[in-house]
């Protein structure tokens, strides 16, 4: 009986160690919860690009926008966990939407499989050109000696540049007025022209209005230094410990699927991001590389659905 139950046991071990040597067999669809365009899907047609090259398959992106991204996330959720279907998702559907959203129809952890972060955007705490501060304890301190003067702009009640702001409102006790754009251009270009004092927005949109003087850079919301500015304090370093607020993103892969694929896939990822001309084309999106285990994936995404329920209870947001 022990030599059957020994001869199964290698059986099983040899056919595992196939299925991922075999893997891939054919084309595999990459879900992103978003529009063409839009940050995440750059960032998955940039890596599927890759894995098609080293993997000899296809890796294509299929988007499937709408609600929040719910309906992207439904899709994968409900796709076969074979390895044939993956997914690349950002912080919004993965950490702040179950905060948001009370009957959500997925569970990140108990529904998808991370297979590793691929990337962080940093956010930029920024500042009219004019208004009385030049770092995080001064404009503290500014807006607790002038309680109601001051507001700061969002691209939309519940994104994440509102709820990061509302974050360090928690932390610090300052009161701000939110007031909501639609959408964080409209609210950039009300910033540049005063019609507000203050916002997070990533990297890319803000860079050249800090270089130009337009506007001024208090600190980075990052829990590491901006690669793209690494003269500008963190939140944490500037005198919030533990302040930590970023958008990033991740591939999964639904529920079940093989620990060898995913394996096998975080591997590719982490090859991938280490390759000088992905960091270079990531950094235009104001991304960084975020390497690590699947492992570790589960533990930042746990860290940030406390972390983002947290800021979502400060700012009062609902979606249902």
């Amino acid at each position: 009986m022990k030599k059957i139950f020994a001869a199964l046991l290698l059986g099983c071990t040899v056919l595992a160690s196939l299925a991922q040597s075999a893997y891939p067999a054919k084309p595999v669809k990459v879900i992103v919860p978003f529009p063409v365009g839009q940050a995440t899907d750059v960032i998955a047609r940039i890596l599927s690009q890759e894995f098609t090259e080293t993997l000899g398959q296809s890796f294509y992106v299929d988007n499937k926008g709408g609600a929040a991204a719910i309906v992207g996330m439904e899709a994968a959720k409900a796709a076969a966990p074979d390895g044939y279907t993956l997914l690349m998702a950002s912080s919004g559907p993965l950490t702040i939407n179950p905060a948001l959203y009370s009957k959500l129809t997925y569970d990140t952890l108990r529904d998808f499989q991370p297979i590793g972060t691929a990337v962080i955007v940093p956010q930029f705490l920024v500042v009219n050109k004019d208004f009385p501060a030049n770092n995080l304890k001064e404009l503290i301190a500014y807006v607790k000696q002038n309680p109601g003067k001051t507001n700061y702009g969002s691209g939309g009640s519940g994104l994440t540049n509102h709820l990061t702001m509302e974050m360090l409102k928690s932390q610090t006790g300052m009161q701000i007025t939110h007031v909501p754009y639609k959408g964080a251009a409209a609210a950039l270009t009300g910033l540049i022209g005063g019609e507000i004092n203050m916002m997070f927005e990533s990297g890319p949109p803000v860079i050249p209005h800090i270089k130009s003087g337009k506007l001024k850079v208090i600190a980075v919301g990052s829990k590491k230094r901006s690669v793209s500015m690494p003269d500008v304090l963190t939140v944490a370093e500037a005198g919030v410990p533990g302040f930590a607020a970023q958008t990033w993103a991740a591939l999964l892969a639904p529920a079940q699927t093989p620990k060898a694929i995913v394996t096998k896939m975080n591997a590719e990822l982490n090859l991938a991001l280490q390759k000088t001309a992905i960091k270079d084309r990531l950094m235009t999106l104001g991304a960084e590389v975020f390497e690590g285990t699947p492992d570790q994936a589960v533990e930042h995404i746990k860290f940030e659905l406390a972390n983002w329920a947290a800021a979502v209870k400060a700012s009062g947001a609902k979606a249902d």
